[in-house]
């Protein structure tokens, strides 16, 4: 599978689950000093339609191990399975796609967006450990991996949050690192080299770490800041910075090359810039009305690729009775396109340096609609249950198609179903 459609999918995952595992770490102090234990399970059902299919069980469990100190341990093992676009544009003709050692194949019919089948397995571990440093301030310090069938990851992280003006202000500040290598099944191809060119591999094993082996570095950090309003109001504001560089291309993704009529005379490997530079600003309220809950969240994203986006996210959670609430979700999302984002490439035209058109690098809307029910079990426990329904579309029929391209969608909308069962108990 495109190794940037598994990033992006997981991206979605973490942002499903983030209640379960993003929260646990930041709010654990407030909690309760006689809970010993917490234990998170959950699982989540992820699918796109006709495309991806993804199961992911997750645990968390949480130990006090002194006053005010824990120790956070996540596991997550997802299974996806299904067809990913490939890259290249539907046609009137059958195409034929040869991996980059020359060692598979596989056709998609005419007028059909050419996808690729795939199955892949992760398993990814994390390990905090939540400490105080003063009576104003706690530490968090974490290490986490993950490995599948052709990528590697191993990550560190630090964060540091301050409490000032009587505890009403909370400063906070990370950093976080990761190490990865991709090895392409069958190797990596040549950026921007034609399908019909390539040479098949020696180093072409499934998971092959020789000749096509890459790697790339991660850094993020982050600064931001809390500030309780009144009784009722909370908000917060966060500036991060991220920098990637090394292999950032997809190697299972192409671009078709076309003549003048739109016809596809085949194929060149994606390249990408091997820097990247992101950034973000977040913003978020919370409100308590007398009964109810709302979290209402901004953020505006940006890197030197060219991709501006636009993020707003509204939960409203109503309580129902003894205990139990229920949750509607609304996420907005709108992305400008990567400067070297395509449908395809003339054959004409000089060869680029830099083009993809992965549709993830696009001009993209996404929009989520969701309802979360949660129900207490017992005194310290709770059952929910989230479904979720996310659209993504971009613009299938450009004013600059070029002839036969004009009567297939090279944009198809994407619509993905969401299930979540988690189970939280306190003990």
């Amino acid at each position: 599978m495109q190794l940037n459609d598994k990033a992006s999918i997981r991206r979605a995952l973490a942002a499903a689950t983030c209640t379960l595992l993003g929260s646990a770490s930041q709010t654990s102090h407030a909690e309760g000093s006689d809970e010993k234990w917490r234990v998170d399970t959950s699982v989540l059902y992820y699918s796109e339609q006709d495309r991806v299919t993804v199961v992911e069980p997750v645990v968390f469990l949480r130990k006090t191990t002194g006053e005010d100190s824990f120790v956070n341990f996540r596991l997550i093992y997802d299974t996806m399975s299904g067809a990913s676009a490939n890259g290249a544009t539907p046609t009137n003709k059958p195409q034929t796609f040869t991996s980059a050692s020359g060692t598979s194949t596989y056709t998609t019919p005419a007028g059909k967006t050419p996808l690729h089948d795939f199955s892949d397995q992760r398993v990814a571990v994390a390990v905090e450990w939540d400490k105080p440093v003063d009576h104003l301030s706690r530490a968090i310090y974490g290490i986490n991996a993950s490995t599948e069938n052709d990528y590697r990851s191993i990550g560190l992280s630090a964060t540091r949050l301050r409490d000032f003006n009587d505890k009403l202000t909370t400063l906070t500040l990370g950093i976080a690192g990761s190490y990865d290598s991709v090895m392409p099944i069958g190797g990596a191809p040549i950026p921007m080299q034609l399908m019909s060119a390539a040479v098949p591999s020696p180093a072409g094993g499934e998971g092959d770490e020789g000749e096509g082996g890459k790697t790339k570095l991660v850094a993020d950090a982050i600064v931001g800041i809390t500030q309780v309003l009144t009784r009722r109001a909370l908000t917060q504001f966060n500036y991060s910075i991220g920098y990637s560089s090394g292999y950032l291309t997809d190697p299972y993704k192409v671009v078709s090359v076309i003549d003048a009529t739109g016809a596809t005379l085949d194929y060149r490997f994606e390249s990408r810039p091997d820097i990247r530079l992101r950034q973000s600003l977040y913003w978020k309220t919370a409100y308590h009305f007398d009964h109810d809950v709302m979290h209402f969240a901004y953020r505006y994203y940006w890197d030197d690729w060219g991709i501006h986006a636009h993020t707003a996210d509204l939960h409203y959670r109503m309580e129902l009775w003894k205990g139990a609430y229920l949750q509607p979700h609304l996420r907005y999302s709108t992305q400008t396109a990567a400067n070297f984002y395509t449908y395809s490439l003339l054959n004409t035209s000089p060869v680029p340096t830099y083009a993809s058109a992965d549709y993830r690098l696009g001009d993209l809307t996404t929009t989520t609609y969701g309802l979360k029910l949660g129900i207490p079990v017992g005194r310290t426990s709770e059952l929910n249950l989230r479904v979720e329904s996310i659209t993504q579309s971009g613009n299938g029929y450009p004013a600059d198609a070029i002839g036969i391209q004009k009567n297939y969608d090279l944009f198809p909308t994407i619509n993905t179903t969401v299930v979540q069962i988690t189970y939280t108990g306190r003990f």
